[in-house]
């Protein structure tokens, strides 16, 4: 019987995002063949452990690697996958999140909500965090937008005390127009945002609609009002990691490579739920739109529910929203299909139907599109961790 891959996995267990990761890698492991895995109890920026080292491996899953370590890695051709979220150009494969592609969620998300005015709240000297503002800004802007930024120190000696920070943040916000659309680095800082409206006394979300990232679901669900999130792939991340690390422990010739693993969606819960649109009309329309879209319905079903004209509504629906109303029911529907692309195995007859459409091959045709991808295409991008 061949012995068993002795495997270590420097992943934290302190935050939903490692965990989510050690998910991802027990499930592949499960699937395939079995590994000896050394864990400990460890926090993201804890120091490496100095028996890391000493000790024989067959490959590490490596999410604390740095400058010193990769080359101590790279002297021992020991096959490593590096998950890191901080340095570049290690030499190591690396696969993390697309975290421009999270703030550009974020975004898209306060942008649906009809909301005008932008702001983003983050961490100096945080790679991940500069990158979701990076997505964020640029999403913004594309849509004719300005984004106001706040950012301080995280950790160390130099990050401010915390009641101190939400009252710079508090005042920040003050001075921002209204209504707010707001993208927090990550569901901490979401946390910390919040706190910082209700001291000022600025109403959420009427007053400033927030987002996290992460998805802490118990942090979410403790805030006042509860937050809503972006959330990102990191189950995913530590399969095709493990799947990875298989190969190169098996001699495979692969690259020196780096992946990119999208989000999956935005959890919306009460700090975004909000029309920030101050047309009534308008704001009604997209309201019916987004809850009937998925039944088939068209922009005459749309104008004859709000009893306008079709010139107006076009007109004052892309002033508010950016888009036409037609644009609109094809955002809810594709984003419905791509759910139910996801998160299931249903025949693309039966999503077209679920998605508001009469014909599978329309509804490919127009996801293609949009997407760039065929339904097919999509989905076992989506369900290549399963």
């Amino acid at each position: 019987m061949a012995e068993r891959p002795k495997v270590a996995l420097l992943v934290e267990m302190s935050g939903i995002y490692g965990r989510q990761i050690l998910d991802g890698v027990a499930r592949y492991v499960r699937s395939h063949r079995p590994w000896s895995v050394f864990l400990e109890q460890r926090e993201l920026r804890a120091p490496t452990p100095s028996w890391l080292l000493h000790t024989r491996w067959d490959g590490i899953l490596c999410r604390s690697t740095d400058r010193r370590l990769a080359r101590a890695l790279l002297r021992r051709r020991i096959p490593t996958v590096d998950l890191n979220d901080i340095y570049g150009d290690l030499g190591l494969p690396r696969i993390w999140s697309d975290h421009r592609a999270i703030g550009r969620l974020g975004a898209q998300h306060l942008l649906e909500r009809g909301l005008q005015h932008f702001a983003f709240c983050g961490f100096t000297k945080e790679t991940w965090s500069d990158l979701r503002q990076d997505g964020f800004v640029e999403t913004v802007r594309a849509a004719g937008r300005s984004c106001a930024l706040y950012k301080s120190p995280w950790r160390g000696s130099h990050a401010p005390e915390w009641t101190t920070e939400q009252e710079k943040i508090g005042r920040w916000i003050q001075g921002l127009p209204k209504p707010l659309g707001l993208l927090a680095c990550n569901d901490v800082r979401g946390q910390q945002v919040l706190n910082a409206c209700r001291t000022v006394g600025m109403a959420v979300p009427e007053e400033v609609a927030i987002v996290g990232v992460d998805n802490e679901k118990v942090l979410c669900e403790l805030c006042d009002p509860p937050l809503s999130s972006v959330v990102p792939n990191p189950e995913r991340i530590g399969y095709e990691a493990a799947e990875l690390l298989d190969r190169l422990m098996a001699d495979d010739a692969v690259p020196v490579t780096e992946r990119l693993v999208e989000p999956v969606d935005v959890i919306m819960r009460q700090s975004t739920d909000i029309l920030g649109i101050e047309d009534r009309e308008v704001a009604a329309a997209v309201r019916h739109i987004r809850e009937n879209a998925c039944s088939g319905i068209t922009v005459g079903d749309v104008i004859e529910h709000l009893s306008v004209s079709r010139s107006s509504l076009e007109r004052r629906f892309r002033k508010h929203v950016g888009r036409s109303p037609q644009e609109e029911i094809r955002l809810v529907q594709i984003k419905r299909v791509k759910q139910l692309l996801a998160e299931t195995d249903l025949a693309l007859e039966s999503i077209a139907k679920l998605a508001g459409y009469v014909h599978p091959e329309y509804m490919s045709v127009v996801f293609k599109r949009t997407t760039g991808q065929t339904p097919g295409q999509f989905r076992r991008h989506a369900q290549r961790a399963d």
